[in-house]
């Protein structure tokens, strides 16, 4: 949905469940009030809404709400964001009105979005992104994107609705979701790479065992040595050596954290996405609301960082083993891969570019869990960060992707340059879409297609 191409269809049941929550919260606000629709928010929640102002009170929470600033996001984050919510909603723990899940799925639908900055949030709740998005549903902004098939019809806001859209996460979910995606192709591709990498300097298989994995059951190393081993096949090399440098030897070890990380992560995203967090909550079974603090994204967040550390961590074994592909006395080719004369530099500019991009990535890598805040008069004094740390992932994916590519446009010209040719499925499926030659030219064209290639190598 994030990049239009599904449409979305709430199930009946779902909105059904939706209009029991929403009953719920207006039999509760006639028997007393609720946080946020009979009280004012934050600081102010002990400040009484008089009961014919409760419409207005929900729309200057919107406006006043709506202070987001710096850049635009990108359309995909916002859509992503857009399709989170609306499933949020439809768990049935709001107690907004229906109509708000049907304007959310139609613009999802139509190709639209609002217009949402990137700051505001801190990991407790994305208050000026769902703000700027309420303002927009019902028609106080315009949409953003290519409305050729129209635009939802504006919502009516009703009492409760607003702070009930807003109670949520949705747009660090969101970015955590695509940010997720993007790793855990990147991950599955590094295997078909680091195993070409192994069959260009004719590593050796025994840092890959079975046995050795066998006596130390981590799920991740597993994983990737038994991947490495299903790669090669048959067309495992020779090797010379009796252990390879740590880019080769310890790459189990460090991309199976990185593995663990990626699924714990997906495991809490599909929590929280499929589960109500808004506060107060409704449960119409009980017929009671529940105010907590389960809109605290500190496992959202706690989990970005472990992957974005794990990741540093596997990257730098991938700029490793491009080093290593430059390096004669364990190829058994000319220096940087060369073709030319003597002083060709061949690949040696990868291994800066490799390096500027793990620079990036190693800088998205701050905890930002670490980060600490007091804020609305010392009643809410603390917060998860969950949102910097989703923006912090998605940055990461980009810059490893642009580290990995460069080892492969490396490791597919070493195997191309052995004088014995290696039988390789993966390295048939390079072959066919890299630039062939050794001659020094420059390779910027290499590491796009490269990278373009990786979703492929995933798959294989």
């Amino acid at each position: 949905m994030a990049d239009g191409t599904a449409s979305p269809e709430p199930a009946p049941e779902a909105l059904e469940r939706a209009r029991r929550s929403w009953r719920t919260a207006e039999r509760l606000a006639a028997a007393g009030r609720l946080y946020g629709r009979g009280t004012g928010v934050g600081a102010h929640r002990s400040v009484p809404v008089d009961p014919a102002d409760e419409a207005g009170h929900g729309l200057r929470l919107l406006r006043s709400h709506a202070g987001g600033a710096g850049a635009l996001l990108p359309a995909r984050e916002i859509r992503a964001m857009l399709a989170v919510r609306a499933n949020q909603l439809l768990a049935g723990g709001s107690g907004i009105h229906p109509s708000f899940v049907t304007a959310l799925t139609e613009a999802l639908r139509l190709g639209v979005h609002p217009a949402v900055n990137e700051y505001g949030g801190v990991g407790t709740g994305d208050l000026t992104a769902l703000a700027q998005t309420g303002l927009t549903l019902i028609g106080e902004r315009p949409w953003l994107g290519e409305p050729g098939n129209g635009l939802p019809a504006p919502v009516t806001l009703g009492p409760g609705d607003a702070l009930a859209l807003l109670s949520s996460n949705a747009l660090a979910l969101g970015q955590a979701a695509l940010a997720a995606h993007t790793l855990d192709t990147l991950l599955r591709a590094t295997h078909v790479v680091a195993a070409l990498s192994l069959a260009a300097v004719s590593g050796s298989l025994e840092a890959y065992a079975a046995p050795v994995h066998a006596l130390r059951p981590y799920q991740g190393a597993a994983h990737a040595a038994a991947e490495i081993r299903r790669l090669l096949a048959d067309a495992a090399p020779r090797s010379r050596r009796i252990q390879d440098p740590y880019g080769f030897r310890a790459f189990p070890q460090v991309h199976g954290c990185a593995l663990e990380a990626a699924w714990s992560l997906r495991r809490i995203v599909e929590v929280e996405i499929n589960c109500p967090s808004e506060n107060p909550l409704m449960d119409p079974e009980a017929g009671t609301a529940h105010h907590h603090g389960g809109f605290f994204a500190a496992p959202l967040g706690l989990a970005l960082d472990g992957l974005n550390l794990a990741v540093l961590q596997t990257a730098q074994l991938s700029a490793a083993r491009l080093i290593a592909l430059g390096r004669s006395e364990l190829t058994g080719l000319n220096a940087f891969l060369t073709g030319g004369p003597a002083s060709s530099s061949g690949t040696m500019i990868l291994e800066y570019t490799a390096h500027s991009a793990l620079a990036e990535l190693r800088a998205s890598t701050a905890p930002a869990s670490a980060g600490h805040a007091v804020l609305s008069h010392g009643l809410e004094e603390a917060a998860s960060f969950a949102g910097q740390a989703a923006r912090q992932a998605l940055r990461a994916a980009d810059a490893y992707a642009t580290v990995l590519a460069c080892e492969l446009v490396s490791a597919a010209r070493a195997l191309r340059m052995r004088p014995v040719p290696v039988e390789l499925p993966a390295l048939t499926v390079v072959a066919a879409v890299l630039p062939h030659g050794t001659d020094d030219r420059p390779l910027t064209a290499d590491v796009t297609t490269a990278s373009e290639l990786l979703p492929v190598l995933a798959a294989l």
